[in-house]
């Protein structure tokens, strides 16, 4: 049969009434920048890998593990909410789990390995599941009788070396047993300023929401005049009781450093937001995007 990430050819010359349909890519990536923006208005730190894929550190947005599953739900919501898409998560301690475990329930579900369980959790599943096994290892543990991720993890090391000699045996043992030390990698080049602030209690007053947004409005303003550049994108998010996330944004043609400015556009996008769905919020957010060193001069500066 067909089956994902076959070349066209094999595709073709496996059914040849297939019709093929010509990709869209920039539409692929205006919804992938909408995917992530909204994957990082609740987990911050992440890494991209590609359109489609990345990794959280939930742990830069939780203090333990228990609240994971409701985290990696809110990130479904986000998503769900700004682009009608959905996405399946994998939770766990590593990178290698928790991509395997991404894998487990698609379209759209969740698997969460908690700590300790990763080597129970891989065990049972084919070699070929494990990221770094590819082809050549796989007929290689296959011919030496290694069928499962769990077969792997228990090789000894006489064995390990005759199997799948030099480190690369050794790393896919240790990702065999759940063992990914790796951390994510992060683009170095800041790419907006924002800032939030999480109510003691649902907030409905719209003056008080609206002072809530100037101040931050302004705290952003601060950031970047002491960095000399600017804006093109504003940004206000509203999180609601139930975790679930809107965020609008307005983009302008000429950037802008103002706290006044950046105020009104803000308390103008939470009243935009609000009116979509009106309700208290938990949170509200206030961000710039789109940086650049060109400033606008006031008349005063001229």
């Amino acid at each position: 049969g067909i089956r994902s990430a076959m070349s066209c050819a094999e595709a073709l010359r496996r059914c040849p009434e297939a019709v093929f349909l010509r990709p869209r890519h920039a539409l692929y990536r205006e919804y992938s920048s909408a995917v992530w923006a909204a994957v990082g208005d609740v987990v911050p730190r992440l890494e991209r890998t590609g359109l489609d894929e990345g990794f959280l550190d939930l742990g830069s947005a939780l203090a333990s593990f228990s609240g994971a599953r409701r985290l990696a739900e809110a990130v479904q919501t986000a998503v769900r909410g700004s682009t009608s898409l959905s996405c399946s998560l994998g939770v766990s301690t590593s990178k290698v789990v928790s991509k395997v475990a991404s894998d487990r329930r698609k379209p759209g579900g969740i698997t969460v390995v908690p700590p300790g369980r990763e080597a129970r959790f891989l065990a049972p599943l084919l070699t070929r599941l494990l990221p770094g096994v590819g082809p050549r290892a796989e007929e290689r543990l296959g011919a030496a009788g290694v069928a499962t991720i769990g077969a792997l993890a228990a090789l000894g090391d006489e064995t390990l070396r005759v199997v799948l000699p030099g480190q690369v045996g050794r790393l896919l043992r240790d990702r065999a047993c759940g063992i990914d030390p790796r951390d994510l990698e992060l683009d170095a080049e800041r790419v907006s300023i924002s800032t939030e602030e999480t109510f003691d209690r649902d907030l409905s007053d719209r003056a008080a929401l609206h002072a809530e947004v100037r101040r931050m409005a302004t705290e952003v303003a601060s950031y970047l005049q002491r960095d000399a550049i600017s804006a093109r994108t504003v940004t206000t998010k509203l999180r609601y009781s139930d975790f679930s996330l809107r965020s609008r944004s307005s983009t302008l043609a000429t950037p802008i450093d103002e706290a006044d400015r950046i105020a009104d556009l803000a308390c103008a996008l939470l009243d935009r937001g609000l009116q979509d769905r009106p309700g208290a919020l938990r949170l509200v957010g206030v961000g710039v995007s789109g940086l650049t060193a060109v400033r606008q001069l006031t008349f005063d500066q001229l």
